[in-house]
């Protein structure tokens, strides 16, 4: 095969694949970069509403979904927070913690980018984008590449080429089907980090509801399974949405409840009680005091008779059930907002066939996998681009030279 030679090929010029190609470039490694989208890293632009969460500072292994769980753990601890954000420093980037650790840039996304593409440039990378990867061969002497830019040589491949999320921007499976034509096994992939959608009849006394948002605390599944966050919930035309359902969302399978304590941390049945002794208001006032009033309003909808009593004149047991509907309200999903709105793919590339030390295949040499590809799943909150830089900074430190 004619065409050019490099020591790595890195398929996938996103984050993971960025910041992979510019550390195996810049330890003298002849790297070549190529991306099928038009425009490089897009998803880092619009990451965090274009201020890019870059990271969390209290990454730990708990905070990511695998069905090998141990697996993320040499990784992020090869390659932390601190790590990337001296990064951010020597590139004086300004950067700021939102809350609950999470980081984000001063200015905005662009900043990132261009901090990898100058990382990537002192490394000497090659960078091929637009060009599409058509078909590729391994063997003795590696793999070969053909691309719509002629054939390629290399010792080693990188897969970076993401999930299924966000199609409008480029997504595609390419990752996925490249692992299962080299023999890989695939952990089922689903939407994670989306919001979460109703059958629109049963929705309906809520849709009117849409931008309204509140703190609630949000559980699905049960026993040891159960999962519990505290966050804020939106709730939109179709659903809910905001983030605390995406953070259920990963968690949520199909024709499973999940669980709402819209008042957390409170005892709304006391409460109640409590205003029944020193209120003469109608419930509809006295809740709309308790949470947002349009809430209290569609809540008490279907029950017009008790919305218009005053609160000496409601039943201590009524008042009990309402305060438990609304700190105990299950519901059962329709499905989620699917890919479209999806900020990361769940599953991918099975864990147990990678090397946790350098991301590399356990049934092809020279084969690695890193990023989003790969089954390593992070919560809501910069916990996934922790995941991308940490993984591809494992791959670039093991790449080796050619020969």
């Amino acid at each position: 095969m004619e065409g050019l030679s490099f020591d790595a090929v890195v398929v996938g010029a996103g984050a993971a694949g960025l910041h992979c190609a510019a550390i195996a470039g810049q330890r003298g490694l002849q790297v070549l970069l190529i991306d099928h989208a038009g425009k490089v890293a897009e998803k880092i632009r619009i990451s965090g509403g274009g201020r890019c969460n870059f990271t969390n500072r209290d990454t730990a292994p708990a905070h990511f979904l695998s069905a090998n769980p141990p697996f993320c753990r040499s990784a992020l601890a090869r390659y932390t927070p601190a790590d990337f954000i001296a990064l951010l420093q020597r590139h004086r980037i300004a950067w700021h913690e939102k809350h609950k650790g999470q980081l984000f840039c001063d200015e905005g996304s662009e900043d990132v980018i261009t901090m990898l593409l100058r990382e990537c440039a002192q490394g000497s990378v090659a960078r091929w984008q637009p060009c599409a990867v058509q078909a590729v061969r391994h063997g003795a002497a590696g793999f070969e590449l053909d691309t719509d830019r002629g054939g390629v040589r290399a010792k080693q491949l990188v897969i970076a080429t993401g999930g299924l999320s966000i199609p409008k921007i480029g997504a595609s499976d390419f990752g996925y089907r490249l692992a299962r034509q080299f023999g890989h096994a695939i952990e089922e992939t689903r939407p994670a980090l989306v919001p979460l959608s109703f059958d629109p009849v049963s929705w309906a006394p809520f849709a009117a509801l849409s931008g309204l948002s509140l703190e609630a605390a949000i559980e699905t599944g049960n026993g040891k399974a159960r999962t519990t966050f505290l966050e804020d919930l939106l709730f939109t035309h179709r659903g809910l949405s905001g983030p605390a359902v995406l953070q259920i969302s990963s968690f949520w399978r199909a024709g499973t409840p999940i669980r709402l304590d819209l008042a957390p941390g409170r005892d709304l049945a006391a409460e109640l009680r409590q205003a029944k002794r020193d209120s003469r208001r109608k419930l509809a006032n006295e809740l709309a005091e308790l949470m947002p009033k349009r809430l209290a309003e569609a809540w008490l909808l279907p029950t017009p008779e008790l919305a218009e009593r005053t609160l000496p004149e409601q039943r201590d047991r009524d008042l009990a059930q309402l305060a438990t509907r609304l700190q105990r309200w299950e519901l059962k999903p329709q499905a989620t907002e699917g890919y479209r709105k999806a900020e990361v793919t769940a599953g991918g590339v099975d864990t147990r066939e990678l090397s946790s030390q350098t991301m590399e295949s356990k049934l092809i040499a020279g084969l690695y996998f890193i990023g989003e590809v790969v089954d390593v799943t992070g919560w809501l909150g910069g916990f996934n681009f922790q995941w991308a830089w940490a993984s591809a900074a494992t791959c670039g430190r093991a790449l080796g030279p050619a020969g």
